[in-house]
């Protein structure tokens, strides 16, 4: 009941702020901002934290846990073998397994042995290559574009002015296609904005004085970018370096942060 409270508390708080932007008195343009995530292809390494509570779990399950049917084996297989070493009439030549419990792990081991990992490095990783979503395959990975601001260029996430008769929802699916191309899928997680973020322009545009970013998160899907749109998938960190620093606040506020 607290939850939803809340979320209708949200929605009506980014209608009236979206309201008040889009009011024909407003000196600010309204602009719809798209946070297109890559999540980790591989599982990441664990963390000490993460690695202690995993142990512990491992620890109260071997204590907790009825033996295995391996185990259980094993404990016939001795049983079989007393027998046969006493010479006793009780042993049924029939159900005596001519590959044993111990064999068979051995066996096991023996193949778990020569068993080697594939690398998680791939091509793009050697060449740098960060056009590619196939790149850093353990880490989140965010798209990013060069967006024009007046007579700068630079790099952000993907974003385009709202046009009247649009949802906030609509234009960002509307930037995603126009900026990115057709060939990306992406899956929006939410009709509502994840983020806010507000600047000013250097100098008046068309009688604004900035704009209002509402930021939309979504999750890549497959396909790639085009290549007109320069768009480049980067890390977190890579993302902190490129982006201006009160942006770069205003999006970690609503991304995940990473454990290592």
């Amino acid at each position: 009941m607290f939850l939803k409270t809340f979320l209708q508390s949200e929605i009506r708080l980014c209608h009236r702020i979206f309201i008040r932007g889009v009011s024909t008195k407003s000196q600010w343009d309204i602009v719809s901002g798209v946070c297109v995530e890559r999540l980790p292809v591989v599982t990441p390494p664990l963390n000490e934290i993460q690695q202690k509570f995993k142990d512990m779990l491992f620890t109260m399950e071997i204590e907790k846990s009825l033996k295995s049917d391996h185990e259980l084996r094993h404990e016939q297989d001795k049983i079989q073998a007393e027998l046969l070493k006493n010479e006793s009439s009780d042993v049924d030549m029939d159900t005596v397994s001519k590959i044993t419990a111990q064999d068979f792990e051995d066996a096991s081991n023996e193949e778990y042995a020569q068993f080697k990992f594939a690398s998680t490095e791939t091509d793009a990783d050697k060449k740098n290559d960060k056009t590619s979503s196939e790149r850093c395959l353990q880490r989140h990975l965010v798209l990013v574009a060069p967006i024009k601001l007046g007579k700068d260029t630079k790099s952000l996430l993907p974003q385009g002015l709202w046009k009247e008769g649009e949802t906030l929802r609509q234009t960002a699916e509307r930037v995603v296609q126009e900026q990115c191309g057709p060939d990306l899928k992406v899956k929006f997680l939410s009709n509502a904005p994840c983020g806010f973020y507000k600047y000013k322009y250097p100098s008046e545009i068309d009688g604004k004085i900035g704009a209002k970013v509402f930021f939309y998160y979504a999750n890549y899907k497959g396909g790639k970018p085009s290549d007109k749109s320069k768009a480049n998938w980067l890390t977190r960190n890579e993302l902190s370096d490129i982006l201006p620093e009160r942006y770069n606040k205003c999006v970690h506020e609503f991304l995940i942060e990473e454990t290592w």
